[in-house]
């Protein structure tokens, strides 16, 4: 479906209208009680000490079986093995390619089968393969491997972030979607402090085969753990009471227009919406070139810290602040985008800080300066992603559709085989072709996210038109009948 649909067909409305009218209050909150509100913060304050805290840690797991192949080859993993020295970048490079192959798929059979069992069995399966990369005996091995890991690891992302926005409202959402996102740059952080340890193991087997077991199992009894604690959904969530678990489905009907975010399956009017919205095609390209920066580190930057002096054993340790620094800003950027209610100018903000320090990276002439822009480019790194997530989910209200939206967006994991054929060996040790690519596609992102900002706007405009030329009836008509699904209802106020 066009842009100019979107704009014109609120024209070509079948109502005729004569009577007095009124406004429709946008949906950009929910108006409740105080005894609502109460009920609001409590089923709010247990799903973020009973589920939230187990969620960040299977993503935090996520990120460590997916980057330690980069601190398994600061101690020469490929040597050991007898692969060439790009072998690394080509097994990442094609695993990305898989995740955008399957992570729609695994999403589409999350939303079908129930995420409650279908994350923890993705897991189990990429946990196995990441054990068998301490086995790995030549380069197909290592591709074979990271492929499967690909396949399992595709629809982890999706089917946990369509579950959390089953859960929260939509500006309570990105928040939460930080924190659990930001576990992925905690785990570049945590894996650099637990491969600083493992990687100097002594035994009977090479360190980094240590590494890959011990992550790998750790993530496997994860899985297991999960199974059995998280609830199917927040309605039959086991930490609330009755009255909460009413609430927490109420509330979910409400902020989404009167959607069943309970309903199990994908319908092929979903799966035909969702190749036909706009929204997500406009802003697809902007999110896989803003997340160039970060997916690309989420690799490498052990490597870089290497490059700029380090020992291969301090590299990892020496990453860890970088990690820590993109998670409190990513942190900073999604409490302020769900206090003020606003998506596009903080993602446009933190692409602004990364433009800033991916030239600062390039023009200054010291290790110690160049560590320092990597912090300040980090900053703002991880914002885009979580944020756009939490802007598509919001502005999504169909829950199938939202579904098979969020597996689409895996698609911006093409940032990672652009990132993984950047940071090559021919480029070290400054990298310097790398970080001009990486500042390029992040201006592109910044244009497109401020046009996306205001097309949105376009929008919203012509449906407050329209809406303030409807009576109360037709008001009410509109948000009952199926003229118009979802967020193409007049009713419907995209977030901005």
């Amino acid at each position: 479906m066009s842009i100019k649909y979107e704009l014109d067909h609120v024209d070509k409305a079948e109502h005729h209208i004569e009577e007095p009218h009124r406004k429709a209050v946008p949906m950009h909150g929910l108006d409740m009680t105080a005894a609502e509100l109460r009920l609001h913060r409590r089923v709010n304050l247990k799903m973020d000490c009973c589920v939230l805290p187990l969620m960040s840690l299977l993503y935090l797991m996520n990120g460590l079986d997916r980057s330690n192949i980069g601190n398994a080859a600061t101690v020469g993993f490929a040597k050991d093995v007898g692969m060439p020295a790009t072998a690394v970048n080509n097994a990442v490079t094609l695993f990305f390619i898989t995740f955008l192959i399957f992570q729609p798929i695994s999403a589409a059979a999350g939303k079908a089968l129930g995420v409650k069992y279908w994350m923890p069995f993705l897991m189990f399966g990429w946990a196995m393969f990441t054990i068998a990369h301490a086995f790995v005996k030549s380069e197909g091995e290592l591709i074979a491997f990271r492929l499967m890991i690909g396949v399992f690891e595709a629809g982890f992302y999706p089917c946990a972030v369509y579950y959390l926005s089953t859960c929260y409202i939509r500006y309570d959402l990105a928040l939460r979607i930080a924190i659990f996102y930001g576990s992925y740059a905690i785990a570049g952080a945590f894996s650099g402090v637990l491969a600083y340890g493992l990687l100097q193991i002594k035994g009977s087997m090479h360190s980094w085969q240590y590494l890959f077991i011990i992550e790998g199992a750790l993530t496997a009894g994860l899985a297991i753990i999960a199974v059995f604690w998280i609830p199917k959904h927040i309605s039959t969530a086991w930490f609330l009471n009755a009255d909460e678990r009413e609430w927490a489905a109420e509330r979910m009907v409400r902020d989404s227009g009167g959607e069943d975010n309970a309903a199990a399956g994908i319908a092929m009017t979903d799966v035909k919406e969702a190749l036909k919205d706009w929204k997500f095609w406009m802003v697809l390209p902007a999110n896989i070139a803003a997340s160039v920066p970060g997916q690309a580190f989420s690799v490498f930057l052990p490597l870089i810290v290497k490059d700029l002096g380090y020992t291969s054993y301090r590299a990892n340790l020496f990453s860890v602040p970088i990690y820590f620094v993109g998670a409190v800003g990513l942190w900073i950027f999604a409490y302020s985008s769900d206090r003020f209610k606003e998506r596009s100018w903080h993602i446009i903000t933190a692409l602004v800080i990364v433009i800033l320090g991916l030239t600062l990276v390039n023009q200054l002439p010291t290790s110690q300066g160049k560590y320092a822009a990597l912090c300040v480019l980090q900053i703002g790194s991880y914002t885009a992603p979580p944020l756009t997530v939490a802007w598509l989910a919001g502005n999504t209200p169909s829950p199938g559709k939202r579904a098979l939206i969020l597996g689409f967006n895996g698609w911006g994991n093409l940032a990672g085989v652009i990132g993984s054929q950047l940071f090559r060996p021919q480029y070290a040790p400054k990298y310097r072709l790398p970080f001009y690519v990486c500042l390029g596609v992040n201006v592109f992102a910044l244009i497109l996210y401020a046009v996306y900002r205001y097309t949105l706007l376009a929008v919203n405009r012509r449906r407050a038109a329209k809406l303030a030329s409807m009576t109360p009836e037709q008001q009410d008509d509109e948000l009952s009948n199926e003229v118009r699904l979802g967020d193409k209802k007049y009713t419907f106020v995209y977030a901005t």
